[in-house]
């Protein structure tokens, strides 16, 4: 089943068993928004394939220390007349007429923590003389040899250092990214909420402004209320109408943003199902601590940039002195007019190559570079301290705020019901002429704030949640760590 098709599913398996919603409305709770969102939303997609990315240079590194095997073979014809020194030194303008056939089988080896090369090969070369209709052969049964550059940058041994670092640090961030994106939902989720509830409110106090001012046309009309008290009556049963109105833009707008960040093309109406549970527990500081410092990719990502700037060193260091490069190779080889008789008493054969480069004169150009790598060290470990500092203290401030935000909940659930009870005895006395228009207002005010004010309190505690999830790469429901959960590298490749 393809994707696209997997995805079309699992929207109709989540929106068939809401109860009395139309075909075209997708009711959606949190759960439901933020599963959808990790794994259809853009952010989710490039998440993703950031992370494959990093999975495969992780492999093309890892690759670089197992040996490679290769065959390789360079066939050329060469018909023409060439410039030939012949053996008394005189030069003659000669036609050629050759064919030239070889092949060749390395097995290599890097040595990652010297930087050299260690190799086998076996090789057979056959040269036709097409119009004296000679052939031989020169074959080389085995040889050994070995590439070493002295006193210079060992780049397999920092990449074996830096690279694992790298990919620890992209799969912590790809677990990371899936929690902030979970954030990220519940901040629009209870946007569009908010939004939905503003409307849903702006519609109750539309028909009860349209009830109470039926009411006191009758009432003003036998004289019971002034005309100031009914004029204000209709003013508010205007203002509702103008903020129904407004709320409708709201619930629109708020639900494009909402459907563009799930990753939902289809023009669907989504409705979000609020839930007023909230995890019970509170998170101890020193456990935060002890496991963002332990799982969270900002740290790899510090440990990284350490390693960087000293390989950044070592390899200024390197550039700047000495360099020689030393090339040893020792076999055995014959020729012979037949295949065969070249294997046949094979002579052995030696080749060693040392090349050194020694700077006389740079004008000072190497002991500037190393100066300059030594200051980016310093730099990178002020730079590394003051980031673990504001890491530490972010996350002290996030606990502590999602410790006391369980209780302002409970506090804005409560004042959201006794808000609306208070509004519900104010209307009836004002019903009942025992209480005037400014106390009706005052309650119809005060039960529209703690209603959104509960919305707001469930939106920072969801959202300090998962960002705090995000920061410490902890499950505290399950102790678990993110990583833990993650699908493995199959399961994203296939999908």
């Amino acid at each position: 089943m393809k994707i696209k098709e997997r995805y079309y599913l699992f929207l109709l398996m989540i929106a068939l068993p809401i109860r009395g919603i139309a075909q075209e409305t997708l009711a959606l709770s949190l759960n439901q928004a933020i599963h959808l969102a990790q794994k259809f939303s853009p952010e989710a997609q490039a998440a993703r394939h950031t992370y494959l990315a990093a999975y495969w240079n992780y492999r093309s590194f890892r690759a670089n220390y197992l040996p490679i095997v290769s065959l390789s073979s360079t066939p050329s014809l060469n018909r023409q007349i060439n410039r030939i020194t012949q053996s008394d030194g005189t030069v003659l303008f000669l036609r050629q007429n050759q064919l030239n056939t070889d092949v060749n089988l390395s097995v290599s080896q890097n040595i990652w923590f010297t930087g050299g090369n260690l190799f086998v090969q076996t090789s057979t070369q056959r040269m036709d003389e097409l119009e004296n209709k000679v052939t031989s052969y020169n074959t080389l049964p085995v040889s050994i040899g070995y590439q070493q550059t002295l006193f210079g940058y060992n780049s397999l041994k920092w990449d074996r250092r830096i690279e694992p670092v790298r990919f620890r640090e992209a799969k912590k961030t790809y677990a990371e990214t899936l929690e902030l994106i979970a954030s990220k939902t519940c901040e629009l989720f209870f946007s569009l909420a908010t939004a939905q509830t503003n409307l849903e409110i702006s519609k109750a106090n539309y028909a009860s402004a349209d009830t109470l001012y039926r009411y006191a046309k009758g009432r003003y009309g036998i004289g019971n209320i002034t005309e100031n008290e009914m004029l204000q009556l209709e003013i508010n049963k205007l203002n509702e109408e103008t903020n129904m109105m407004k709320a409708n833009i709201e619930v629109e707008e708020a639900m494009l943003t909402f459907r563009s960040f799930l990753g939902i093309r289809e023009n669907k109406s989504i409705t979000v199902l609020l839930n007023d549970s909230i995890f019970s527990f509170e998170v101890p500081l020193d456990i935060a601590l002890k496991q963002a410092y332990t799982h969270s990719p900002d740290i790899e990502m510090y440990q990284r940039l350490k390693l960087e700037s000293h390989s950044q060193l070592a390899s200024a260091r390197a550039n700047r002195g000495l360099k020689a490069d030393l090339y040893l190779q020792f076999g055995l080889s014959q020729t012979a007019n037949r295949l065969k008789d070249s294997y046949h008493n094979p002579l052995d054969q030696q080749y060693v190559s040392l090349s050194i480069v020694l700077p006389l004169l740079d004008w000072g150009r190497g002991k500037g570079k190393v100066r300059v790598a030594k200051s980016n060290v310093e730099l990178v470990k002020t730079q590394v301290n003051q980031g673990v500092n504001d890491f530490e203290l972010n996350l002290r401030k996030m606990v502590r705020q999602f410790n006391l935000q369980a209780s302002q909940v409970k506090v804005a659930l409560k004042t959201d019901e006794t808000a609306h009870r208070r509004y519900n005895v104010a209307r009836k006395l004002y019903l009942m002429g025992e209480s005037d228009i400014l106390d009706l207002n005052a309650a119809t005010n005060e039960k529209d704030v703690a209603k959104r004010n509960h919305i707001e309190a469930l939106k920072a505690y969801w959202t300090l949640y998962f960002g705090l999830r995000s920061i410490t790469q902890y499950d505290f429901q399950t102790h678990r760590p993110l990583t833990e959960n993650l699908p493995d590298i199959d399961h994203l490749l296939n999908n």
